[in-house]
């Protein structure tokens, strides 16, 4: 279904991991969040494996090197080999290496992920804007990233050195709570330096590219956390997904989706790829699923009824989604499309106009 169509959750009757020939999961948030495994992860990813599935993890994170995170990721229980992860870096190395000589120099802004991804690609990472750069790019650096590195992103930038981010997610999910991200840092230098740069990352479309020429997917399944970045980008893909509910995303931002951050299927966390997802009908009383009926009165969401809270959401999600389709419709206000700029809120939720879903929320205990 396409972004400017979807007014509700889909459905499967075959569990996901039979459905979908391989998985392109995220990480933090949807498999650990600050190193330890995330609840349920790893015995999902057993399951979908031992089923057949191709598990590969997609990640915007630049940090570490792909092999370091398949040794993570084996050591939490979840088995995996370097090939299998594909990250933002590796995206933005291709992207960079496509229009500089080879050989160049580029002032990298990041941790070792990002500069063995340009090494990859034949490029020279460098530390000093005084070098004699074709380019520079920020990955996201960690927590003890300096920040004179961020000077020296601005002094080139400031210059009119091409400017390259792998990803510019402003937050990242941390064992703590959610701390700043790579695009957090973007944005110090965008405002010394002005400009915007190419950026790579979820949900970009060289990002795509990049997981399709690795993995080989005929029929894939997106699984991530974030609207704005893996939902929003297999919507521009094409492709399907599955939002978990264990890292940014909660319900009430679920329900103030806009058509290109909808996923086609919601779950709590990684044992919805083992099931069937259930169907989200119209009733003239609103939507139903399972055994709850949702529908929206006076800008306010309502849902009765009993069974699995996730079937209520999914209900609350075609409640609102479709008035808020309905609100912009009336108003003639656009829809974003997939790779655009801007928070995303549909037109039903923004200051002035926002449907009220607390009291539904709380009633599924979301």
């Amino acid at each position: 279904m396409s972004e400017s169509t979807r007014t509700r959750p889909g459905d499967s009757a075959r569990p996901l991991h039979e459905a979908y020939d391989t998985a392109l999961l995220d990480l933090d948030g949807v498999v650990y969040a600050g190193g330890e495994a995330i609840a349920h992860a790893v015995e999902s990813l057993d399951v979908a494996r031992a089923a057949g599935m191709h598990l590969a993890y997609v990640t915007n994170n630049a940090l570490r090197t792909p092999q370091t995170v398949a040794e993570h990721l084996t050591s939490l229980g979840a088995p995996a080999q370097p090939d299998d992860v594909i990250n933002s870096a590796q995206a933005v190395a291709r992207l960079i290496s496509e229009q500089v000589p080879p050989g160049a120099q580029v002032l990298a802004i990041g941790g070792e992920g990002l500069r063995v991804a340009l090494r990859e690609r034949g490029l020279v990472p460098v530390d000093s804007a005084d070098a004699d750069i074709a380019a520079v790019v920020q990955g996201y650096g960690g927590p003890q990233q300096p920040w004179e590195r961020l000077m020296e992103a601005g002094y080139a930038v400031a210059r009119g050195v091409p400017w390259f981010a792998s990803n510019t997610d402003l937050t990242i999910p941390t064992a703590r709570g959610i701390a700043p991200g790579n695009g957090a840092a973007v944005e110090v230098v965008r405002f010394v330096a002005g400009g915007a740069p190419q950026v790579a990352g979820k949900p970009q479309p060289p990002m795509h590219r990049e997981t399709i020429l690795r993995t080989g997917a005929k029929h894939p399944l997106v699984v991530g956390d974030r609207l704005d970045t893996d939902i929003e980008g297999a919507n521009g893909g094409g492709v399907d997904s599955l939002l978990v509910l264990t890292g940014v995303t909660d319900a009430a931002q679920l329900l103030a989706a806009e058509p290109v951050h909808r996923p086609t299927f919601v779950a709590a966390d990684l044992r919805g790829m083992l099931t069937a997802h259930p169907e989200v009908r119209a009733t003239d009383e609103g939507f139903a699923c399972g055994g709850w009926t949702a529908r929206v009165r006076d800008a306010r969401a309502e849902i009765d009824g009993a069974g699995d809270p996730l079937d209520g959401l999914r209900a609350l999600c075609a409640a609102t989604w479709t008035a808020g389709d309905a609100e912009r419709e009336r108003t003639g206000e656009p829809a974003r499309r997939a790779g655009g700029a801007g928070p995303g809120l549909s037109a039903a939720h923004r200051d002035g106009d926002r449907i009220n879903a607390d009291k539904a929320l709380a009633k599924l205990g979301l």
